[in-house]
């Protein structure tokens, strides 16, 4: 399922930053500061999820793709809240990615260019925490061994939150 997600993943980062519109690809619910709502159909089914870009990006790279933060909701999978981060950049093996917002932090484990919390309760903590913060910064570690630290803004998440749990039912 987590491979899914990443290639999904990878799919709507392009497709937000692309600016193409066609039917299949995901439909914008609104514009909520720091972030964004979308909607899509998979095999019929309602995919909704909240995407931001980072407003800082730090780290001693020289190549480096789109960085994204999601929240998603597949209700016909019975999935809410699933927290992705999308790096830029395949990451070390079996490296962790660290999420810090407030005093919270979560560990989330690291598959190609992408990183999620190991299960439901984590990510159902880490929206909580996204929609009661006001900055969230992620660590990682590159395959190349490039450490990376990315601030996202939190301002608007709440009312992106409500937003794809509207459209989709949640």
């Amino acid at each position: 399922m987590r491979r899914t997600f990443t290639r999904i993943n990878m799919l709507l980062a392009a497709l937000v930053t692309s600016g193409m519109v066609h039917a299949a690809e995901p439909k914008a619910i609104g514009e909520f500061d720091d972030w964004t709502a979308y909607v899509y159909l998979e095999n019929k089914s309602k995919v909704c999820y909240m995407v931001s870009k980072p407003k800082k990006k730090e780290g001693n790279y020289s190549k480096r793709g789109d960085v994204f933060a999601l929240v998603t909701h597949r209700p016909a999978e019975k999935s809410k809240n699933v927290f992705s981060f999308v790096a830029g950049y395949p990451f070390k093996s079996d490296s962790e990615v660290i999420v810090q917002i407030g005093t919270q932090q979560f560990k989330l484990f690291t598959q190609d260019e992408t990183a999620w919390a190991s299960d439901a309760a984590t990510d159902n903590k880490l929206a909580a925490a996204i929609r009661g913060g006001s900055t969230m910064i992620v660590k990682g570690v590159s395959a190349q061994g490039t450490a990376t630290t990315d601030t996202f803004g939190l301002k608007g998440s709440s009312a992106a939150h409500a937003a794809i749990s509207k459209e989709c039912g949640i």
